[in-house]
């Protein structure tokens, strides 16, 4: 057999291997996602991947520093917060199985037009779902993750279940996550005291939470804030 023959066949079955490897790899990580999602039916999550990054974050500048984060069960968040993020992040949150083609399509219209990234169109599960398990770092790879990681998502917990998690883990500031801590760290009271003014002026901070942090009164965010608080009687909540 001559050389280039063998050759051929030694880079064959290299590329067969090296394909097989890659798929076990995949495979295990979707089991190792699956069985995260199945569990937190039960169980609530202590931490995501997020929280993670930033108290490393946060960290590097203070090593004591520490993360402000406290769970809190769905009754006792005020309706008025459920209202307020539906209206703003997701409004066809109940009717839809985790994408919003309708907001993709407008989003993907606006960023082509602009030449740049200036819109999502994410769904609250799609945010939920980076939250939990990847970074905040954006790349095509990153949206198929966290399009398997939506799936899943939808079809293992219902939708209070999702919004339940969604609410207690998201970023709200320099270190606060969850609504219960954002509760207190702006307004001094608990989720479950959260007004309606209260309710809009946090949910118009989440797609940039740091910054409103610091900058709480930003005419955008008041803006926002007050288109949110008129479209909140029409949300509906799971």
């Amino acid at each position: 057999m001559s050389a280039p023959v063998t050759a051929r066949r030694s880079a064959g079955w290299f590329l067969r291997r090296a394909l097989l490897a890659l798929n076990l790899l995949v495979l295990c990580w979707l089991l190792w996602i699956f069985g995260h999602v199945l569990a937190w039916r039960w169980i609530n999550p202590a931490e995501t991947a997020f929280m993670e990054e930033q108290l490393e974050r946060l960290q590097d500048q203070n090593p004591d520093a520490e993360l402000r984060h406290q769970w809190v069960e769905y009754d006792r968040i005020s309706p008025n917060i459920k209202r307020a993020l539906i209206a703003s992040e997701d409004a066809k949150f109940l009717d839809h199985d985790g994408f919003d083609w309708e907001a993709i399509q407008l989003a993907w219209e606006k960023n082509r037009k602009q030449g740049r990234i200036v819109a999502g169109g994410s769904t609250i599960s799609q945010q939920l779902a980076k939250n939990l398990f990847l970074s905040s770092k954006r790349s095509p790879l990153r949206k198929a993750e966290e399009a398997v990681i939506t799936v899943m998502l939808e079809a293992l917990l219902d939708k209070q279940r999702i919004f339940e998690i969604y609410l207690n883990v998201i970023e709200w500031g320099n270190g606060v996550f969850g609504v219960e801590a954002a509760a207190r760290h702006y307004y001094k009271t608990g989720a479950s005291g959260l007004g309606v003014s209260q309710s809009a002026r946090l949910a118009a901070m989440v797609p940039n939470p740091r910054y409103f942090d610091k900058n709480r009164n930003d005419r955008k965010l008041l803006r926002k804030a007050a288109i949110i608080q008129r479209r909140m009687p029409y949300a509906d909540i799971p």
